[in-house]
């Protein structure tokens, strides 16, 4: 019995949920996410010549706290499903996971894909926190002064 491509796979996966994605080439989807915390997580389906790799963007190089936040991530990493946290040369945090070819189902890319949108919202404000108080408090007085919507601020608002 032939084995089903798993682009194809992939594609039908991605059009039978209604998620945003496009094709950048034969072997890649970019998708994106929707969240509540992270409104948005892009993530990158790369097939390879024996695994699936995906690879989402969390959030920028922390502007403090580095090790706290990196450390933060570390802790995470052991209880987590099919992704991990971790940096690239610029320091920015992504989710990173590989599943070999035949282990790419419609069931193994709802968990995947799933676990990335779990990781990625439920890290987010928590990381903001540890990385960039400072420019949160910033920010907070800046739209004080202006008069400005401190609406998506408010998980923050013990930090001012």
């Amino acid at each position: 019995m032939p084995s089903i491509d798993p682009r194809v796979t992939i594609e039908e996966f991605l059009d039978s949920h209604a998620l945003d994605f496009e094709r950048t080439n034969a072997n890649t989807f970019l998708v994106t996410l929707p969240g509540d915390k992270k409104l948005e997580t892009h993530c990158a389906l790369l097939v390879g010549d024996h695994s699936l790799s995906i690879n989402a963007f969390v959030i920028r190089k922390p502007d403090e706290n580095a090790a706290a936040v990196h450390e933060w991530c570390m802790r995470k990493n052991a209880g987590m499903y099919g992704v991990a946290f971790a940096i690239n040369d610029l320091g920015d945090i992504f989710l990173v996971g590989r599943l070999p070819l035949n282990a790419v189902t419609d069931r193994e890319i709802d968990r995947l894909l799933g676990a990335v949108l779990q990781y990625s919202d439920s890290a987010f404000n928590p990381l903001l926190e540890l990385g960039f108080t400072s420019a949160i408090r910033r920010e907070w007085a800046w739209r004080v002064s202006r008069g400005e919507s401190l609406a998506n601020l408010k998980a923050f608002e013990h930090l001012v």
